[in-house]
């Protein structure tokens, strides 16, 4: 029997590592103005936060679908985050 609460616990987790992923890899745009140094580990920092979240959901993922079906998921997830941001 499939867990209902599966497709929250991997779709929810992977949007929320794309939004942390898309502002560690874009967000340093809008504070030209800031060190170097500073954007590296503040971008760092993010990008630990998505992975944070991004992990948990792929090894649960990975109970329930195969990884070319999770890798899909997480693609579109990105296309989308990346449209809105």
């Amino acid at each position: 029997m499939v867990n209902l609460l599966s497709p929250v616990l991997i779709v929810g987790p992977l949007i929320g590592s794309n939004v942390f992923l898309t502002f560690a890899w874009h967000g340093h745009f809008r504070f030209k103005g800031a060190a170097p140094i500073t954007v590296i580990l503040i971008s760092w920092g993010i990008a630990f936060l998505e992975y944070l979240l991004q992990v948990p959901a792929k090894r649960i993922g990975s109970s329930y679908s195969k990884a070319a079906q999770l890798k899909s998921k997480q693609e579109i997830i990105t296309l989308v985050i990346f449209a809105i941001f």
